[in-house]
Formats: C-alpha cells, sequence, structure tokens
C-alpha cells in the first residue's frame, strides 16, 4: 500500500521540479548570481587566507577554498534562490493553486526546492573535484563526513529558504530579507574565514550558528580533524536546527500574497 502511495507522490514531485526548473531557467539574473557566485568568490579569498596561520590549525588553502567553495553554494545557490522562488510563487498565486489539487504542503514546497538544491549539490560536488585538483587539496580524508555536511547544509539551506520567504513581502524585497543570513554566515560560519582561527570565545559563538555544523562537517572530511565525540555533537546540533527549521516553516510559512 505504501509502495502505491509512494509512486503517485513521486511522479507529482518530477512533475513540479520539471515546471519548476524552466520557471528558474527563465530568470537570468537568479541564474547568473547561483552559478557564478560559488565560482568567484572562493578564489577573492586567496590573499587574506595568505595573511592567516593556516597550518598551526591543521588547515590547508585547499580545504579552507574548498569549503568556502560548498558554502557559498548553500547560500547562493540554493538559499537565496529560494528565497526569490518562494515568494514569486506565492505572490503569483502559484502555491495557492497547487494547494487545490493532490500537492501536499510538504510536496509542494519539496518540488519547488528540488532543482535549486540539485544544482547547489552538483555545484559543490563539482568545485570540491576542482579545488581538489587545482590546490592540490588531496582527496578527503573522511568523505562520510563531507557528504553529511553536504546533505546536511543543502536541506538546511531549503528549509532556511522557506522560513525566510514567510517574513519576505515582495520579489523586490527578497535579496533584502535574505541578506542578514548570508553575511552572518559568510563570517561567522567558517566559508569567509575559518572558524578555528577566531578568537575562541567568538567561535564558540559561532560554532552555533545554524550553518556551522554543516561547513565543519564539509571541512572535516576532507581534514579529518574530528574525532567520534565531535562529530556526533556536529550532527546532533545539524538535526536539531533542521527540526527547528522545519517545525518554523511549518508554524509561519505563507501561502497566500503578503498585503
Amino acid at each position: 500500500m505504501s509502495g502505491l502511495t509512494a509512486a503517485p507522490a513521486g511522479r507529482r514531485l518530477r512533475a513540479l521540479a520539471r515546471a519548476e526548473l524552466a520557471l528558474l531557467g527563465r530568470n537570468r539574473g537568479v541564474v547568473l548570481t547561483a552559478l557564478l557566485a560559488p565560482l568567484a568568490l572562493p578564489f577573492s579569498l586567496r590573499p587574506a587566507l595568505d595573511q592567516m596561520d593556516l597550518g598551526r590549525q591543521g588547515l590547508t588553502p585547499g580545504a579552507v577554498l574548498m569549503t568556502a567553495a560548498v558554502g557559498f553554494s548553500f547560500l547562493f545557490a540554493v538559499y537565496c534562490t529560494l528565497v526569490n522562488a518562494y515568494v514569486a510563487r506565492r505572490e503569483e498565486l502559484v502555491l495557492k493553486r497547487l494547494r487545490t489539487g493532490e500537492l501536499t504542503d510538504a510536496e509542494i514546497l519539496t518540488g519547488t526546492a528540488l532543482p535549486a538544491v540539485g544544482v547547489g549539490l552538483a555545484q559543490a560536488l563539482l568545485l570540491s573535484a576542482g579545488c581538489a585538483v587545482l590546490l592540490h587539496s588531496g582527496a578527503p580524508r573522511a568523505p562520510y563526513l563531507t557528504l553529511l555536511g553536504l546533505v546536511a547544509g543543502l536541506v538546511l539551506s531549503a528549509a532556511l529558504a522557506a522560513l525566510t520567504a514567510s517574513f519576505t513581502r515582495s520579489v523586490e524585497s527578497a535579496q533584502i530579507t535574505a541578506l542578514p543570513l548570508v553575511l552572518v554566515t559568510m563570517v561567522g560560519s567558517g566559508i569567509a574565514v575559518p572558524i578555528e582561527v577566531l578568537p575562541h570565545r567568538l567561535a564558540s559563538v559561532c560554532a552555533f550558528l545554524p550553518l556551522s555544523p554543516a561547513v565543519r562537517l564539509v571541512r572535516a572530511g576532507w581534514t579529518g580533524r574530528l574525532d567520534a565525540p565531535e562529530v556526533l555533537v556536529t550532527v546532533a546540533a545539524a538535526l536539531a536546527w533542521t527540526v527547528v527549521a522545519v517545525f518554523a516553516v511549518r508554524r509561519w510559512f505563507r501561502w497566500e500574497p503578503r498585503r
């Protein structure tokens, strides 16, 4: 019985994802930001990294830039793209019409997110491979940690995008409402600046930011500098943030246009 139920649900999700991918491709500004920002921004950090004592923290420029590239994929390919998408579909009454059909609320939100999440995943994998080859960072020492970090970061970025869209009045204001999380995450979650080089007290605070656990797992997969208890704590933190974000979306997501 569950298999019969899952099959139509899968078809509905694929159909919605294809439609959303077509709509996404028409917005050239969003596509360019999603594709180019994660490619360009990490390498702009290289001069600053040369001034840091990364070796003292057991880090290499390759591992740091690779993590930055993946983190920027979370922020721009997934988070910013989906904030814009959710707000646009809501204001155009697309979400309202979809709710009158067979799709559940979870399917609508998931199907809308699938293209951006797929782009973010493909981009993160390509950037990781590129950094490994061009920056001689080598293969990840604990690839399962990087995979856990990717999954956690992509899912949480999508959930945070839906939550941000709940408080965004229009497509024009989407960039403004998304900006605080983007800036705080870039600076505090180990993307632009590794948490390891921050002062201890500041690093302890930054470790509690939403995407910090995912970024930490991605980097730890490359460096292998995370023991079993730390892995459990980091994964638990990522799961906790995901549960909180999903609960908040269920509670506050708006399906009607904001007036």
